[in-house]
């Protein structure tokens, strides 16, 4: 998910400028909605976002999730591909095809 150097390179950034001390989990996971918030204001009144926008606002996204990842000592890798083992038991292929209903509504 993210390699060693992006990694690396974040904790460098927050190293130097001494932001260990205000990334709890909490205020990152707070981080990580407010940024949250700000990719989905690209779509506010349309679909058509700016491109350059939603990869700034996604890269910040992106960079709180990992912080937050790194700060529990979790691998992202990890959690994502038990995340998706458990997604693919609840929603078999065959049953979830072409459909957004939740798991426990899908045919039996």
């Amino acid at each position: 998910m993210a390699s060693s150097e992006v990694m690396e390179a974040l904790r460098q950034l927050v190293r130097e400028r001494e932001w260990a001390q205000f990334h709890s989990p909490e205020n990152l996971a707070k981080s990580i909605s407010i940024e949250a918030a700000e990719l989905l204001e690209c779509f506010q009144w349309s679909p058509d976002a700016e491109p350059e926008r939603v990869a700034a606002e996604l890269a910040d996204v992106l960079t709180y999730c990992l912080l937050l990842a790194d700060r529990l000592g979790l691998d992202p890798d990890q959690i994502v591909q038990e995340k998706l083992a458990i997604t693919v038991d609840k929603y078999p292929a065959d049953k979830a095809r072409g459909t957004s209903v939740k798991y426990d509504q899908l045919p039996d």
